[in-house]
């Protein structure tokens, strides 16, 4: 029996196809995976499905009729809901305000929920969605979040369910605590569409699994008709060794491997960041980074990151300790001057930091180290040399490109990426910071990118890995320091890597000593 079916669905955006013909189907009481990479198609298809996009041909039936959706407000009413990837919430609200946010009220001119919260309430116990209700949203961590997201949606009446990358901001804690009330849901008559880039999360919760590629069905398929490998396979096709890929291979070395040694490049001494109004945005933080050494950063969005890669780019200057960059502190030197010589830097916003939208890909991929060699004698740029680095940069990385003139703006978000990438990976500076330097990439990309932290590594430099992705964290680096709130709660070595100790400490819980 089928609930749900999308037949030869297309969509293109400015004249690129995004989904090409794409088929699915969804199964009363199932958790159905979504599963690709990067612009796989994924997000769109449901995206479609609630409305928010209109397709540019194919057909929609529910429960075997054909329905037309144009708004999220129709898809609503047939009982379809989304989560997404970033909510869309007002912190200054309560739990219960947020939830009951644009649905109707029995009493709108009282304002007295007291029937509501009774209906929510019941919604929390059937699904073990325990919140405060009467707490104030921005209080809370991003797990409990997404919960109040799923409450609004479940409060509303939802047959089918679409979670857009739901743990992209949870511990493992939580995601354990997600899949939970993932299958309460099912067997209480739901559907649930799971969209994800990971493998083992669909395989650890998903009933059947659907395969995209480029806009394509590559193969749907229940849980265990396949060995793992089919589905890696389809997500990344032929153009992936699987066999030397970091990614799916993992790294063969010994987990208890000696930290390397020699001066510190990145050395922080109780350095802390307060506001001028007094807030406190980072904690006395101390640790070092040695070279030959990645050493990550853990921790849920929000919790200090950009600040601490600020702090080390000398874009804020600390307000309590020292940051040394290669043995120097970094007040002594402008931003410029660090990119210029000692650091080289991915941020974390690749729209507003770092990339000139109005200048050329020549001109991005030198930035930074426009007044070194080989691109300037400190006083002229050498443009024949910087068009041939250019070209030889964009082969290298993948840069989808017209070539090293084409206008920097005209790149989508995941080629603006490899133009950053490519640019930090080609400088042999001593300390690497990278934010979440993979976000958006592809499969093929993201191993490409953990190629280069490797090469970095043996070559003796040192990298600063600020991630979200916890598997990230886990399988590149020497040392993990986890980040809650500005303050670093531990540092784990690699031999001690476990990723539920780590998700304590995300979640603010100390380590014992």
């Amino acid at each position: 029996m089928v609930i749900l079916r999308m037949e030869g669905i297309r969509k293109a955006f400015g004249g690129v196809p995004a989904l090409d013909g794409v088929h699915f189907e969804l199964h009363p009481n199932e958790i159905h995976g979504l599963l690709g990479g990067n612009g796989a198609g994924k997000t769109t298809l449901m995206n479609i499905l609630f409305g928010l996009y209109r397709m540019d041909s194919g057909d929609v039936f529910l429960h075997s009729k054909k329905i037309s959706i144009s708004a999220p407000r129709d898809a609503i009413a047939q009982r379809i809901n989304m989560v997404h990837q970033h909510f869309l919430q007002v912190d200054s609200f309560t739990v219960l305000e947020n939830i009951l946010m644009g649905a109707p009220l029995k009493e709108s001119l009282t304002m007295r929920f007291g029937e509501e919260e009774k209906k929510i309430a019941a919604i929390q116990k059937r699904f073990g969605l325990e919140i405060d209700l009467g707490a104030t949203l921005g209080d809370l961590p991003m797990g409990t979040r997404q919960k109040v997201e799923i409450l609004k949606a479940l409060y509303r009446g939802v047959e089918i369910l679409i979670l857009d990358e739901p743990t992209t901001n949870l511990t493992p804690q939580e995601v354990d605590a997600l899949f939970l009330s993932l299958r309460e849901m099912v067997k209480e008559g739901l559907s649930i569409v799971f969209i994800t880039h990971k493998l083992r999360e669909v395989l650890s919760v998903c009933d059947r699994i659907t395969v995209l590629r480029n806009g394509r069905n590559v193969t749907t398929l229940r849980k265990g008709e396949a060995p793992e490998e089919e589905f890696v396979r389809g997500m990344v096709g032929e153009e992936m060794n699987l066999e030397k890929s970091i990614l799916f291979s993992g790294i063969r070395e010994s987990r208890a491997a000696p930290l390397p040694g020699g001066e510190a490049l990145l050395k922080l001494e109780g350095a802390g960041l307060r506001t001028a109004d007094g807030l406190q945005r980072l904690k006395e933080l101390s640790f070092e980074v040695r070279p030959g050494e990645i050493f990550g950063v853990a921790g849920v969005a929000g919790n200090g990151q950009t600040e601490l890669a600020e702090l080390v780019l000398g874009l804020q200057p600390p307000t309590a300790g020292r940051v040394l960059v290669s043995g120097r502190d970094v007040r002594e030197r402008t931003t410029a001057q660090l990119l210029g010589e000692d650091v080289a830097y991915i941020p974390e916003d690749r729209l507003h930091d770092g990339f000139l939208p109005k200048a050329n890909i020549a001109q991005n991929l030198i930035l930074g180290a426009q007044r070194s060699r080989p691109y300037s004698n400190g006083w002229l740029i050498d443009w024949k040399t910087v068009f041939a680095s250019a070209q030889e940069m964009i082969a290298q990385y993948h840069i989808k490109t017209a070539g090293p003139g084409e206008v920097g703006g005209n790149l989508s978000g995941g080629n603006i990426q490899r133009v950053m990438i490519a640019r930090a990976f080609s400088r042999e500076a001593p300390l690497l910071v990278a934010h979440n330097p993979t976000r958006g990439l592809d499969i093929p990309s993201m191993d490409f990118v953990y190629s280069k932290f490797l090469e970095r590594k043996a070559a003796g430099r040192a990298s600063l890995l600020i991630s979200e992705d916890l598997d990230e964290l886990l399988l590149l680096c020497d040392r993990i320091g986890v980040i809650y709130k500005g303050e670093i709660l531990g540092i784990l070595p690699r031999e001690k890597f476990e990723k539920y100790a780590i998700g304590q400490l995300m979640s603010g819980v100390r380590r014992e000593a």
